[in-house]
């Protein structure tokens, strides 16, 4: 059996003091977050927080905002910060999970293409197996500023998924990551 950890990156209260944040597609994130959320609890896999800290604005410590947004479950099995997009660089996260013989992650979180895809890359890279769950994610629409081009936060997270998947990870939904572990458990 792969021993799999569920890691949560960046819901946090910060990403609500953006100029960029929107609410349109919070109700799908949140319930498929908790029911992953939920479902890795009942099975006994760890959850683990990852929050972004910078330098200033709100993601700064001092702004009182690199905390996790309220509906979010507490008491994650571990909790790291870090300073840069991938959940791994300088924050111990992984000689947590070599230490707890987790082979395989199951990532999600905001934003779809920044943290979560460059942690499931980094993950990867580094010898662990990647579930990518995409509805458990969250982004917001961007404009390119060289063609004023805007892609949809349903666009970003297509284009991830295209290219995570089977390079970088195992693309799923809630109930397919669920069964999956509920299959490594028989």
């Amino acid at each position: 059996m792969s021993r799999a950890a569920l890691i949560v990156i960046d819901v946090q209260e910060s990403f609500r003091h953006t100029p960029f944040w929107s609410e349109a597609d919070l109700p799908a994130f949140k319930g498929a977050l908790l029911r992953l959320d939920a479902g890795c609890r009942a099975r006994g896999v760890p959850v683990v927080h990852v929050f972004h800290v910078g330098q200033s604005g709100p993601f700064a410590e001092a702004s009182g905002h690199v905390r996790a947004l309220d509906w979010l479950p507490g008491s994650p099995d571990a909790l790291f910060h870090k300073h840069t997009h991938n959940a791994f660089t300088d924050t111990g996260l992984d000689l947590y999970l070599r230490r707890g013989r987790v082979e395989r992650l199951i990532i999600a979180g905001i934003r779809t293409e920044q943290c979560c895809e460059t942690t499931a890359r980094v993950g990867a890279d580094i010898g662990y197996q990647v579930d990518f769950v995409s509805e458990a994610t969250l982004t917001f629409a961007m404009t390119d500023r060289r063609s004023a081009l805007t892609h949809t936060a349903s666009e970003i997270k297509a284009h991830t998924e295209l290219v995570l998947a089977d390079r970088f990870a195992r693309v799923c939904t809630v109930e397919e990551c669920l069964a999956h572990l509920g299959e490594c458990d028989a």
